[in-house]
């Protein structure tokens, strides 16, 4: 087993496709693991209702992006009992902001990096927000639902193919859920796009993209938040380490496991440059962070053709100059929608061919938009979609309703990266995935964020 089959649980993925490579061994060595992986297993999550409670919600990390999701929280009346991090500054300060908006001060877990466990261990928690660095997600998310709680995961929810099978196989054995927060599911141009691909706007879906293209060299190499962790991911690894911002929309859109599922990926990197070169200008002689090894190319670029024949494009750049795009496109029978900025052209619209605003598209604005977007971009948080997505999700909890995504959804968009890393490992060899429904993607309903009303 190399190096990415230990980091990244290789030994769970099909190998079909890796006969047409000539690759008999490594083949026959994945399709136990496979087989056992997939072979049984407790009842479905699929359309489970969460418990209906007004949730006590407790949070795993309190750096800027877990203060920011507090906030919108906060915001939309939740409440929040305890609070951890392994910085007693910041739970103090995410403390501070849990007692000015009326509650009572939450209790704080400061006490390393395992303090969650205890926390965990409270019966007044049904409710775990996780917003720690990825390698922290799978285990505090199966402990979560291990100690009855429901568990919402930053992106992306794990890291590798084991960690998917594993957060799959507790949910369902638990039967609590696990859910990742992407919010780019819940943007305005995404819900009003997705309730028009459902209302068969664009015909017949033929193929989409998405995007994360993000210039984060300075943070990368901050000494601070992020920096600390997240350009080490790049020693590590060369594929898309991060898919699911553009990703998650267009699986929406397409009904991936609902009636579709990804079938395979291909998958290849340009040489890495840009963090080189950025730290040659910017770093000081003797940094140690010039001896270090990136291996991450700075444009990866994936394909996957679904089981139904349609294909989607996946980018990802965070190391060279560029303007903020998710691409967020999607496009059928009868038309297009592209984002940055976004646009839509339909079939007969126009005789010069030209795009139009999907300001002329107002109708299919969606219900949560309509009843809470004056708020939500009040509060902020990447123009009000933080706010919705987390609305949404105490909604749900509270009327006792299934999750928007469950964990089938996690663990196929969040699947992207480590199966990327072994295509593009592999001279871009196909790289089947896995089927985490097993089977069950070909009954399901379309998702409740596309049809509510």
């Amino acid at each position: 087993m190399n190096l990415d089959e230990k980091i990244f649980g290789l030994g769970s993925w099909t190998r079909r496709r890796f006969v047409q490579m000539s690759a008999a061994s490594a083949m026959s060595a994945g399709l136990g693991t496979l087989a056992h992986a997939e072979a049984g297993g407790s009842a479905s999550m699929i359309d489970v209702p969460f418990e209906k409670r007004n949730p006590r919600i407790a949070i795993i990390g309190t750096g800027g992006r877990g203060t920011n999701l507090l906030e919108n929280l906060l915001a939309a009346d939740a409440q929040v009992v305890a609070l951890c991090d392994v910085v007693k500054e910041k739970a103090e300060h995410a403390g501070s902001l849990v007692v000015a908006s009326g509650q009572k001060n939450p209790e704080l877990y400061t006490d390393g990096p395992h303090a969650f466990e205890t926390m965990l261990s409270r019966q007044d928690v049904d409710l775990v927000v996780v917003a720690t660095p990825w390698n922290w997600h799978a285990e505090m998310a199966v402990f979560a639902m291990r100690h009855g709680k429901d568990v919402a995961v930053e992106v992306p929810a794990v890291t590798t193919i084991e960690d998917c099978w594993k957060i799959v196989k507790t949910s369902e054995e638990t039967r609590k859920h696990c859910m990742m927060l992407e919010n780019c599911c819940y943007g305005y141009n995404e819900t009003l796009i997705l309730r028009m691909a459902h209302a068969g706007k664009f015909g017949d879906l033929l193929y989409g993209e998405g995007a994360y293209l993000h210039d984060l060299r300075e943070e990368l190499f901050s000494n601070a938040g992020e920096g600390l962790w997240r350009r080490a991911e790049h020693t590590k690894h060369d594929g898309n380490l991060y898919p699911t911002h553009g990703l998650g929309p267009v699986a929406n859109y397409m009904g991936i496991q609902r009636g579709d599922r990804f079938g395979y990926i291909v998958s290849m990197s340009t040489p890495q440059r840009g963090l080189d070169a950025y730290r040659k200008e910017h770093l000081q002689a003797g940094d140690p962070r010039m001896a270090e090894r990136y291996l991450t190319g700075d444009m990866n670029t994936s394909l996957i053709k679904t089981a139904n024949g349609l294909t989607i494009t996946v980018k990802h750049t965070v190391s060279t100059p560029h303007p903020y795009d998710r691409i967020n496109l999607i496009a059928g029978t009868k038309g297009v929608f592209e984002d940055y900025p976004p646009r839509i052209y339909l079939d007969g619209q126009n005789k010069d061919e030209s795009w139009e605003s999907i300001d002329a598209w107002k109708e299919y604005e969606h219900p949560l938009w309509k009843k809470e977007g004056e708020i939500a971009k009040k509060i902020g948080g990447h123009g009000g979609m933080d706010y919705i997505m987390l609305y949404r999700l105490l909604e749900c909890v509270r009327e006792g309703l299934p999750p928007d995504m469950d964990v089938y959804d996690a663990a196929a968009w969040s699947s992207v990266a480590p199966l990327s890393v072994a295509s593009v490992s592999r001279g871009s060899a196909p790289i089947d995935f896995p089927d985490f429904t097993r089977g069950k993607w070909r009954q399901r309903k379309v998702s409740a964020i596309a049809t509510q009303v």
